[in-house]
């Protein structure tokens, strides 16, 4: 077995952007889309309550769909290019795409009773805890 650190282009593209940052500028759309977004996931007894960080979509574009006790969350982020006359771009870090995230929670969800909110880049989910259902009592003939 090899010692030998395998070659990333990544660590030598920090280390040359770190020791002359002005030379090695990228063209536009230099960073790739972000496989995942941040989330939190908090309980109580009656809901889950879910804040993800979604900068650069708008509500319009945002899909959450429940199975049972899955919840997924997906988003279109589009990058907008504009160029004036006197003004040429020489890197945007902003970029396009899709994103999606899945959760199994512990319980399923009533999806009649959950909410859904999106402001300032932040999603929040109220998912309302589907009750259980007691068993009902039989009577004896």
């Amino acid at each position: 077995m090899s010692s030998l650190t395998p070659f990333s282009r990544g660590l030598l593209d920090d280390f040359f952007r770190d020791v002359n940052p002005g030379y090695f500028i990228k063209p536009l759309h230099g960073d790739p889309l972000p496989a995942q977004f941040k989330v939190d996931v908090k309980e109580t007894p009656t809901e889950f309550i879910m804040d993800a960080e979604i900068p650069g979509s708008s509500k319009e574009t945002i899909h959450i769909n429940i199975d049972g006790n899955v919840v997924t969350i997906g988003a279109h982020i589009n990058q907008v290019d504009s160029e004036s006359k006197d003004e040429k771009v020489l890197r945007t870090e902003r970029y396009y795409g899709a994103v999606s995230r899945s959760f199994q929670l512990a319980s399923d969800i009533d999806e009649q009773k959950s909410r859904a909110r999106y402001e300032n880049g932040v999603l929040t989910l109220n998912l309302a805890k589907k009750q259980k259902q007691t068993g009902q009592r039989l009577s004896v003939e």
